[in-house]
This record gives C-alpha cells, structure tokens and sequence, in this order.
C-alpha cells in the first residue's frame, strides 16, 4: 500500500488477470481503508498458464467470490503482499430474544455465512452481553475459547450463580 497502512478491504472482490504470451500474471484488487486507494496484491506472477488448474483460472475470470474469500484467507498470500485484513464488524452472534435465564443449560450452535477468523470468547461475550470472565467460566466448548476459528462449533450456556 502507497500510504503505509497494513488493512485493506476487497471491495467488490475483483481479480486482474494479465496474459504475457504463455506467462500468466493474477492480481487481487484491494482497497487500502485508510486511504480508499485500490491497489494489487499479486495472487500468481509470471506463472505459465499450463500450471494453473483450469477451474482455479476460470474463477480469476469471472472474479468467483469463494475464490476471493480462499485467497485473501491464506496466510502465504497475505505475508507475500504485507497486509492484513481488517475484520472490523464482519461478524457477530444472532441470539434469540428470550432470556437466556429462564431455561439451563442452553445449547447454542454457531455457523459462519463466511469463513472469518474470530476468537469464540469475544463473539460469544459480545452477542450474549457477558463479560470475558463470564464467558469463561459459564461457557462449555469442545474448542478453545481463546483461539481463532472460522469454522461453526457448538457451545453450551450453563446457569449463572
């Protein structure tokens, strides 16, 4: 990013492909949010076409979004462009309107439209008004509660004292 910062968005989510005879170069086009300057992050760079899977390359054409999401996610790319992403807002837990005091326990299940990192206390303390502390000691998890997912898990609620 010209401007320095670290975090940029997808926007629309666009690849640019460029065909330099049998060599192939493949951009993600980011937006940086400090600045709103659109800028590349090279995906494949002088690559031969032979060696990309045609499915993978007819994605880059028609900019296949669970493509954009597979490669803004993958740490390689992110450390090869020197950004991060900013996941500011893009998640949180949908919970039912009834008091979560009435009924113990209560088991929640949790799934992801889109596959972003999030550490299960934080979402878990925000959607249900709960303090960390809270969280940790009423809440039951198969995975860590501490360590970033983006896969659905499932949690149980237990009484508070």
């Amino acid at each position: 990013m010209d401007c320095r910062s670290e975090s940029a968005t997808t926007g629309a989510g666009r690849f640019r492909v460029n065909a330099n005879g049998k060599l192939l170069d493949v951009w993600l086009l980011v937006r940086c949010v400090s600045c709103d300057r659109t800028s590349k992050l090279t995906v494949h760079e002088r690559t031969a076409v032979r060696s990309i899977d045609p499915g993978e390359l007819h994605g880059y054409h028609v900019n296949d979004p669970e493509l954009v999401a597979s490669r803004l996610l993958d740490p390689l790319l992110a450390r090869r462009n020197r950004f991060t992403l900013d996941w500011t807002g893009a998640w949180r837990l949908d919970t039912l309107s009834e008091r979560l005091d009435e009924t113990w326990p209560v088991r929640v299940d949790v799934a992801f439209e889109d596959p972003v990192p999030v550490r299960p206390e934080r979402l878990i303390a925000q959607g249900l008004g709960f303090s960390r502390t809270e969280v940790l000691r009423r809440i039951k998890c198969d995975i860590s509660l501490r360590r970033s997912t983006s896969a659905g898990f499932t949690f149980t609620v237990t009484a508070g004292d």
